[in-house]
C-alpha cells in the first residue's frame, strides 16, 4: 500500500528531515534564551517580562520559534499517522484535527505577541 504525499509538510522526505533538525535547534536556542532571562534576572516581574518583550527581535525570535513547534509538530505527527493510521479515512480526520489545533495555536501566539 503507497502512501500519498499530498499532506507532508515538503513532499521530500530529505527537506522534511531537515526542517525537524532545523526546527530542534531553533526550540533549544529559545529555550536557552528564555532559561538565561529567568536565571539573570533578580525578580521577574510584569515589567521586567513586558520590558522583554517589547523588543522587536524577541518578537521575532517569539515567532519563528512558535513557526518551528507548528513545523516541527506537523512533519513528526504526519509521520505517525502515515506509519501507524492506517485507515485513509481516520488518518484524514486526525491530520485535519492537528491543522485545525496548530493553526489556532499559531494564531493565538501571533496574536499574544503582537497585542498591543
Amino acid at each position: 500500500m503507497r502512501v500519498r504525499h499530498s499532506t507532508n509538510l515538503t513532499r521530500n522526505g530529505l527537506t522534511d528531515w531537515i526542517v525537524q533538525r532545523v526546527s530542534a535547534v531553533i526550540l533549544a536556542a529559545y529555550t536557552l534564551f528564555i532559561m538565561a532571562f529567568f536565571m539573570c534576572s533578580v525578580d521577574v516581574t510584569y515589567a521586567s517580562w513586558t520590558g522583554l518583550f517589547s523588543n522587536l527581535w524577541v518578537k521575532v525570535f517569539t515567532l519563528l520559534t512558535v513557526f518551528s513547534i507548528v513545523a516541527h509538530a506537523w512533519i513528526g505527527m504526519w509521520t505517525v499517522f502515515t506509519d501507524y493510521v492506517k485507515s485513509t479515512a481516520v488518518r484524514a480526520f486526525l491530520q485535519i484535527g492537528l491543522f485545525v489545533i496548530l493553526f489556532f495555536y499559531f494564531f493565538t501566539a501571533v496574536l499574544a505577541v503582537w497585542a498591543v
